[in-house]
């Protein structure tokens, strides 16, 4: 299967970016993390026509010109987790959700903590929008560890205000 990977210089730092046959399999903005995930694929070549629809929606997202991604998706997970991964994509631009009410949404109520380990594990952020999710009490908790900041750029790009 062809892979191949190309970067996205964003308003919030570079942004990798993962694709294959099938379609985004990766999108990494954490530096640090995409050396560690480079280092275990070290097969993967850059090839920026294989990455370019993907690259083109996510500058499309950054200037506000993009709401909902219209990109094919490759991404291997449990049964829950694509649920939890399908709710988030149905939290609309500028909106959030906490994690009770994403786990209400696909009708498991009591998997709040799965939810949240279903939201962190997420390999497509921006794409599926994880950063929609905050915490019960309107504070930005558990994004990415616990990279916040970033989680705030991304909401107030989607004109979210985020004083917590």
């Amino acid at each position: 299967m062809k892979i191949g990977y190309d970067i996205y210089d964003s308003p919030i730092g570079l942004i990798h970016v993962v694709v294959d046959e099938i379609g985004a399999r990766k999108v990494e903005i954490f530096e640090e993390d995409w050396i560690k995930y480079k280092n275990k694929h070290e097969f993967i070549l850059k090839d920026v026509e294989l990455c370019k629809d993907v690259i083109l929606q996510l500058d499309e997202y950054f200037k506000g010109k993009r709401k909902n991604f219209s990109i094919p998706l490759s991404i291997e997970g449990t049964q829950f987790r694509k649920k939890v991964w399908e709710a988030l994509q149905d939290i609309p631009y500028g909106e959030t959700r906490n994690y009770l009410q994403i786990a209400e949404a696909i009708g498991n109520p009591k998997a709040v903590r799965a939810v949240g380990q279903a939201n962190r594990s997420n390999q497509l952020p921006i794409i599926i929008p994880c950063h929609r999710v905050i915490g019960k009490s309107g504070n930005l908790v558990g994004f990415a560890g616990n990279r916040t900041p970033t989680q705030k750029l991304l909401l107030e790009i989607e004109g979210v205000n985020v004083d917590k």
